[in-house]
Parts: C-alpha cells; sequence; structure tokens
C-alpha cells in the first residue's frame, strides 16, 4: 500500500507490513526541478517521523527529504549517487530514496492514501 504526505513524500510499505521504501512525488520531482544532488541516510540510520531524513539538490534549491513514519534505514537507493536525476525521470519507481523498517505501523494512519493526495496537489 502506498501513502503520501502533506510535504509531498510518498511511502510504499511492503506486503509483510514490517518494511517501506520512501521517495518523493512526481509533483515534488517537478517543483524541484532537474535534480543533481541527492544525500541519502545511511544503512542503520534511526529516522523519526517528521524529521529530516535525506537531501536533495537541484538547479533551483536544495530541499529536505522527511521521514513519514519513524524506523531504521535498511538501504539508501545506490543508483541515485550515480544518476541523481532518476529522481526527476522516475519518482515515484526507480528514484526511490531509501528503504526502512517500520517502528510503528499505526504511524501510517494520518498520512493521505492516493485518491486523498490528488485531491491534495489540485487544491495548491
Amino acid at each position: 500500500m502506498r501513502y503520501f504526505t502533506q510535504d509531498h513524500e510518498w511511502i510504499e510499505v511492503a506486503a509483510s507490513g514490517e518494511t517501506a521504501t520512501v521517495g518523493i512525488t512526481d509533483y515534488a520531482q517537478g517543483q524541484l526541478g532537474d535534480i543533481v544532488f541527492v544525500e541519502l541516510p545511511a544503512s542503520g540510520t534511526r529516522v523519526a517521523k517528521g524529521e529530516d531524513a535525506a537531501v536533495v539538490e537541484s538547479v533551483k534549491a536544495a530541499s529536505d527529504i522527511y521521514a513519514p513514519v519513524s524506523g531504521t534505514v535498511s538501504e539508501g537507493n545506490p543508483s541515485l549517487e550515480a544518476n541523481p536525476a532518476l529522481v526527476n525521470t522516475s519518482p515515484e519507481k526507480d528514484g526511490w530514496f531509501f528503504t526502512l523498517v517500520l517502528d510503528d505501523k499505526s504511524e501510517l494512519e494520518g498520512l493521505m492514501n492516493g485518491f486523498a493526495y490528488k485531491a491534495f496537489v489540485d487544491g495548491l
């Protein structure tokens, strides 16, 4: 299941419900412009819901990527180090930022589903 934040991050929870993949939405990458650098959290890093977890730099600006839920990072996307533009070309698939082990699945309850996120973006 995929969820979205008001800060334009997405989180896709694995079928097991224990792990998830995090990235930014197509809307977010469009607002940022051409991505030139991504700083990812190291494996084993603990992230807290709503706190800085990664940094993305574009030709326009640098922006923090926030953790949609609390957990422990299992892996950063190694493809982004060599090709940060993947965030532009495939933000909701190949351009993911990191995977994590969830601390508390109940934190997902405050996030939007796809329909709610689309309505949120349409209202911007």
